[in-house]
């Protein structure tokens, strides 16, 4: 049984010398796979680093640009108020005069000139009425 048991014994250890490139290849097969799996996770991860600052950059623009839009909004709300103020201001001048336009125009309402030295007098005192 010795013979039997050689050639047993050189077919087993055949077979895991065998078995053992077989797995030695297939652990190369998987590391390269897993390599190459990293390195593409890794090309993908710069360029959506780099898309990611592209964009950063865009909403900064945009940022900057409402940012003064809003600023020239409020310019023209607060320079709006003024104006509102100004004409509210105005109209007030505008009835306060009136008053005294109707004052003076009462004051020389019966007035009846013929000569234009006859009508000075009258023109006279609607004026100081109206200063």
């Amino acid at each position: 049984m010795s013979a039997i048991s050689t050639l047993a014994a050189s077919a087993v250890g055949g077979i895991w010398k065998a078995a053992a490139i077989v797995l030695a290849a297939v652990l190369l097969l998987v590391a390269s796979s897993a390599g190459t799996g990293w390195w593409l996770a890794a090309g993908d991860r710069d360029a959506a680093r780099a898309a990611l600052v592209q964009e950063q950059g865009v909403s900064a623009a945009l940022r900057t640009s409402i940012a003064e839009q809003n600023r020239a909004i409020d310019g023209m709300a607060r320079t709006t108020l003024a104006a509102q103020e100004r004409g509210a201001a105005a109209q007030a001048a505008v009835v306060t005069k009136g008053k005294r336009y109707d004052a003076a125009l009462a004051q020389v309402a019966g007035v009846r000139a013929n000569t234009c030295d006859e009508a000075m007098p009258a023109v006279r005192l609607l004026l100081e009425g109206v200063r």
